[in-house]
């Protein structure tokens, strides 16, 4: 199994735009020992022809052309056989509409995503041109699935929310956001890829437990991250995401696990991680967590 990050950083990306947090700023200004990121998405293949991704971020043309497996082979084609959203935020879907030229699409999500991202949404007919434009396939918690030469996929529901566009006019709901287990069917190697967790409960640290590869959710460093900064009055749980800090933190509540790769991803632009001179980088090194960044490959 080949993976290749396509983009590295939460929602706003690294730099985000609004921003001039210290590390905004420092790496805008080249004082920083860091490197921007683009929104958060991956690519999944294993034959090296047919790739999956996971998410599609607001930076996924750019993402494409970043990586030339991904460039289409003849006038109208494309590797991507197919499309994985774990959950309903804008960071993690309106990538999609970027994809709206003329091409078939094969998109595997809960019904409560397929739905969120469809109904009452007047941009979604940029993806109804002709028809079976987009053929979606329901993710149920779970089940596993075929995705494309080789792949499958389980989803496996964790602690989230709704994404603020949908919060007054939907109740939460467990397939409000998953993390996704990809086998290769071949050779049995498994990624465990759960980039926004609310919190590490039994059913994610079975999830985890006996995969190949873990990409975990490393949005925010410490729960009272973004008031700290004076950037936020939400913290981090306030948000779905449990942070990675602290006796309590999830990277203590991961400490036994047997994945020879193990990387966080999904940073948010504050997170001290982004420093690559940091305590905090240190901190994650030692107990042999990596820091996704974009253009990372991991071969299984």
């Amino acid at each position: 199994m080949r993976i290749r990050v396509l983009g590295s950083a939460a929602g706003g990306g690294f730099p985000q735009w609004n921003c001039g947090c210290p590390n905004c700023r420092g790496v805008r200004a080249g004082t920083l020992k860091a490197i921007p990121r683009t929104q958060e998405s991956v690519a999944v293949s294993s034959d090296g022809e047919h790739w999956v991704l996971l998410n599609a971020s607001p930076e996924i043309r750019q993402q494409i052309e970043s990586f030339p497996p991904l460039h289409p082979k003849k006038p109208r084609h494309s590797p991507i056989a197919a499309i994985v959203l774990t959950n309903g935020d804008l960071d993690h879907c309106l990538g999609l509409l970027s994809l709206r030229e003329n091409h078939p699409l094969t998109v595997y999500a809960t019904d409560r995503v397929r739905r969120g991202f469809t109904e009452a949404n007047v941009l979604y007919r940029t993806l109804e041109r002709f028809d079976d434009q987009v053929t979606w396939r329901a993710l149920k918690l779970g089940r596993e699935d075929e995705l494309a030469s080789g792949l499958t996929v389980e989803a496996v529901p964790v602690p989230g929310k709704l994404p603020i566009h949908l919060e007054a006019s939907s109740a939460p709901d467990a397939e409000d956001s998953v993390g996704v287990r990809i086998r290769e069917t071949r050779r049995g190697t498994v990624l465990a890829y759960f980039s926004g967790v609310g919190g590490v409960t039994p059913a994610v640290a079975q999830a985890l437990e006996d995969a190949d590869a873990v990409f975990f959710d490393g949005t925010f460093w410490s729960e009272d991250e973004l008031p700290a900064l004076g950037v936020g009055d939400k913290r981090a749980r306030d948000m779905a995401h449990a942070p990675l800090g602290g006796p309590h933190g999830s990277l203590a509540a991961l400490g036994a696990l047997r994945a020879s790769r193990r990387i966080l991803i999904h940073l948010n632009n504050t997170n001290p991680l982004l420093r690559e001179d940091s305590p905090e980088r240190a901190q994650v090194s030692a107990r042999g967590w990596e820091v996704a960044y974009d253009g990372m490959e991991v071969s299984l």
